[in-house]
């Protein structure tokens, strides 16, 4: 849809504000792609632009805590996040104005760089996993109450508000609820202990960007502190990383024996997103995944 002019006329006075001369969005490109939000590709006397907009009713508050994500990315210092101009709300329309990156050809060695960096924020610890904030995976709220062991964290704050979730609007099996119940005594067992990483949190392909100095602009995150298999794991689900990447972290920072035998099983989590999401077919990918470990 095209841009509202309130909001156009807004974009131009944030753009100005701390300049000499006024600002004017010369072209509103609406970009594609997105199931969430609109977006749009601005270009202005200031230079490029990009803006994500919702209703606030629907969205109220998830640009919040993307902001905050990024934030969070980038004080760790390892991967470059979109510098963010400024979010906020306008007449029941949401919106978050951040710089423009085109998106480049991939070099050669730009998996194995990006490995190494992912690699090297995982590092970035905390004394539990979780977050001092709620925040949101795509549409839906994502609890991060904090909590010293990570499979108490996984069952309560991630598999337990799904799985209700989908059984309070019947998109999952029944008796994959029951499966689900089965599977929460086993975890321990099953994922190694290890230190809280900071974790981008929805980490598939289509959000990053081979940005045209080489490197890797991570977007869209769900923050946390979590076991960082979970992020290796969903770079799994949708493909788009090849096998640079994966080799390049493990020199960095060596996974433990057999995570690529855990993958379905921290995959469980984006899949009940999509499905509380979009439904369909994800009943049945949350089902197969299951019946690997009960």
């Amino acid at each position: 849809m095209p841009l509202p002019q309130p909001l156009t006329t807004h974009v131009e006075e944030l753009l100005a504000r701390g300049g000499d001369a006024p600002v004017t969005v010369q072209r509103a490109d609406e970009l594609y792609g997105g199931s969430i939000n609109d977006a749009y590709r601005l270009e202005t006397t200031a230079g490029r632009f990009f803006l994500k907009v919702n209703t606030a009713d629907r969205f109220p508050s998830p640009f919040k805590t993307e902001v905050q994500g990024l934030e969070l990315l980038r004080a760790a210092g390892t991967l470059r996040v979109p510098d963010v101009v400024a979010h906020g709300e306008l007449g029941g329309t949401t919106f978050l104005l951040m710089e423009f990156i085109a998106h480049a050809e991939e070099d050669r060695d730009f998996q194995a760089r990006f490995g190494r960096s992912l690699a090297k924020l995982h590092r970035h610890t905390h004394g539990s996993f979780g977050l001092d904030h709620d925040n949101h995976i795509g549409l839906l709220p994502q609890v991060n109450t904090p909590h010293k062991d990570w499979a108490e964290f996984l069952v309560q704050c991630r598999f337990e508000p799904l799985v209700k979730m989908a059984r309070d609007g019947r998109r999952i099996h029944p008796g994959d609820v029951l499966r689900f119940e089965r599977l929460y005594g086993k975890l321990k067992d099953w994922i190694p202990a290890e230190m809280p990483a900071l974790l981008h949190g929805d980490l598939w392909k289509n959000n990053y960007i081979a940005a045209d100095d080489g490197q890797a602009v991570l977007i869209d995150p769900a923050v946390y502190y979590g076991h960082r298999e979970m992020d290796l794991a969903m770079t799994k689900l949708f493909g788009g990383f090849d096998r640079d990447f994966y080799e390049a972290y493990q020199e960095e920072e060596p996974l433990e024996k057999g995570w690529e035998e855990r993958v379905d099983l921290c995959n469980l989590y984006p899949l009940l997103v999509h499905l509380n999401l979009f439904g369909g077919s994800y009943a049945n990918r949350v089902g197969a995944a299951l019946r690997k470990y009960v």
